[in-house]
């Protein structure tokens, strides 16, 4: 800024009023007081919030042992899966299943590697400082992602039992080898952007980048373990009584065990922002894993039907994933998520009065995590109360891993849920057959789910 207005400029005389405005209210030194020396949240905990919220719900689905992501941001692989496990658990007559979250990640990042050269090689002239390509390279193995992601991956790779390929140190505590792999990542895109404008054609390009994949795939199974292409199963009910399946691939597993129709589910979204209307289908520009899959389909639709899609599933019984802001007024240790839990106005003066549509506009807000709702508290008249979420933190936080949602909380930082198509009103249905309205790489919607 070479140039300046002189109205701009932070003067010693406002400093000065601004230090005597502070001094001089006793309120704003007893909060600075408190908060020197504890956190902001413990100081602006609502106590009638936190212990007016219990963990009973009138509609409560067949729980299960709490998951636990640790060092990793797979709540979106693990959400998925724990939608699966009631079935599984039905199917196989048994009282506890976990499914293997590191072969979907085995697969993920792999399928993620591909689709990032891809996009190098669809994107060979453009400037290699310019957006899209920053974009790209920012974060081309991250752990996040979204709904379509994780049917892309089932549908084409199948599920495993847990016991079948378990967790190993990097799955749990991805950091490093997601380093290393995005160095090799960028590295290669150097490498083929370099090939390309020495004149080299697409068939040896694509010969090289064969050869790159070989060298992702031993990587990962370096890391992760190689993935079965079949194994061999048996178990015995909770009864005691013993069965034996025999060799299975993860695909026969899936359509034994689990069955769901991946095909009949739709990713609802909640964003009231002005540029993306109601009721329209929406993609993301450079976002997905399985190439060959139908990519990421949102539609956008009214807070009251998005809700009500999430109702009518619960009380059927189903299970659903769902992505949200978690970190937003979020008591962790007691599981809550409510807009109340934590009176900021009374700390620092004034509260926070952005709206969901402001707050998605000015990069305060996006999906980041994902989850299952597995219960819900309705009133007398079938309205939402507050949500039972089983999350992916282990089972030391809210009820063994079960968090409590108030209803106010939904409206305002839940951003997608994947319902049946079943569950859509009518009229809704069409809309998934039209033409997907192609947003940027860098919209706020395609924000993945990676919390951990």
């Amino acid at each position: 800024m070479s140039q300046h207005n002189p109205q701009a400029v932070m003067t010693q005389e406002m400093i000065e009023q601004f230090r005597m405005s502070f001094e001089s209210d006793p309120v704003n030194r007893l909060a600075q007081d408190a908060v020197t020396r504890v956190s902001v949240h413990t100081v602006a905990l609502n106590h009638e919030a936190a212990t007016g919220t219990d963990h009973t719900f009138s509609v409560m689905l067949p729980s299960n042992e709490a998951t636990a992501q640790e060092k990793s941001g797979r709540c979106w692989l693990f959400s998925g899966l724990n939608t699966f496990r009631t079935e599984v658990m039905q199917r196989l007559d048994v009282d506890k299943f976990e499914l293997s979250q590191s072969y979907l990640m085995f697969w993920d990042k792999l399928e993620k590697a591909s689709y990032f050269l891809e996009s190098i090689l669809s994107t060979l002239s453009e400037p290699v400082d310019g957006r899209l390509l920053m974009h790209l390279l920012h974060h081309p193995l991250q752990d996040g992602g979204q709904w379509d992601m994780f049917c892309a991956l089932v549908a084409k790779y199948g599920v495993v039992p847990k016991t079948v390929m378990p967790e190993t140190e990097s799955s749990g505590n991805s950091g490093v080898m997601n380093a290393v792999i995005t160095a090799k990542l960028r590295e290669y895109a150097a490498d083929l952007r370099r090939m390309a404008a020495t004149g080299d054609e697409e068939d040896v390009l694509r010969s090289r980048k064969e050869m790159m994949m070989g060298v992702i795939f031993r990587m990962l199974a370096i890391h992760l373990g190689t993935p079965p292409v079949e194994f061999f199963w048996q178990w015995r009910d909770k009864g005691g009584a013993f069965h034996r399946d025999g060799t299975i691939t993860p695909q026969e597993f899936f359509g034994r065990y689990v069955g769901v129709d991946l095909e009949n589910k739709v990713c609802l979204i909640n964003c009231p922002t002005p540029d993306k209307p109601m009721n329209h289908l929406y993609t993301i520009g450079y976002l997905g894993n399985v190439i060959e899959a139908k990519g990421i389909r949102y539609l956008n639709t009214p807070i009251e039907v998005f809700k009500q899609a999430a109702i009518d599933m619960l009380v059927a019984g189903r299970p659903v994933w769902f992505g949200c802001d978690v970190g937003k007024f979020e008591e962790r240790d007691l599981g809550i998520l409510d807009p109340s839990i934590f009176e900021y106005d009374l700390v620092y003066g004034e509260g926070f009065m952005s709206d969901k549509a402001e707050r998605i506009l000015y990069g305060q807000s996006a999906m980041n995590h994902a989850m299952v709702l597995t219960g819900i508290d309705l009133d007398g008249d079938g309205h939402a109360r507050k949500w039972r979420v089983e999350n992916s933190w282990g089972d030391k936080l809210g009820d063994k891993g079960f968090m409590v949602m108030t209803d106010a909380w939904f409206d305002e930082y839940v951003y997608e849920v994947a319902v049946s198509r079943d569950y859509l009103p009518e009229g809704l249905a069409a809309v998934l057959r039209e033409e997907p309205t192609v947003l940027p790489p860098w919209d706020p919607m395609g924000a993945l789910a990676v919390a951990r």
